[in-house]
């Protein structure tokens, strides 16, 4: 209960972080079933949960990461990310304007921010927009 009180997590995660802790075999998954039954783990408010923390900072195919590793359903994985395309270039240039505020000057600054916004997730085609599209803001 301590584990759910702090965040949302999802049945995966318990059964991970868990499992050194069963005594009995077959224990840990009835509890979680309880738990479940219950609805104090729930796929969707973790999908929710994460996509609202990360969303501000990352790009949608790193929030995937973050979901798959998370062992939540494919469906709702796929539906949050399609979601998360619609914001896309607006998330990443809000990114790129809080870490550079200004366009590259020379072709090593323009890989480094490239690479920045890759390296958070941002679709190959929103970065571009996003670095060549610098001069606009």
């Amino acid at each position: 209960m301590r584990l759910l009180s702090q965040r949302e997590h999802s049945r995966f995660e318990l059964e991970r972080k868990l499992k050194p802790f069963e005594e009995t075999p077959g224990e840990l998954a009835e509890a979680l079933d309880f738990l479940q039954a219950k609805d104090f783990i729930n796929a969707q408010r973790v999908v929710e949960s994460v996509v609202n923390s990360r969303a501000r900072k990352l790009g949608a195919s790193r929030v995937r990461q973050e979901l798959q590793a998370k062992g939540l359903p494919v469906e709702a994985i796929a539906q949050a990310v399609q979601e998360m395309r619609s914001t896309e270039l607006a998330r990443a240039r809000e990114v790129w304007r809080k870490k550079f505020g200004e366009p590259p000057v020379d072709q090593a600054a323009r890989v480094k921010q490239v690479r920045f916004l890759v390296s958070r997730g941002f679709a190959p085609e929103v970065v571009r927009k996003v670095v060549s599209g610098a001069e606009d803001f």
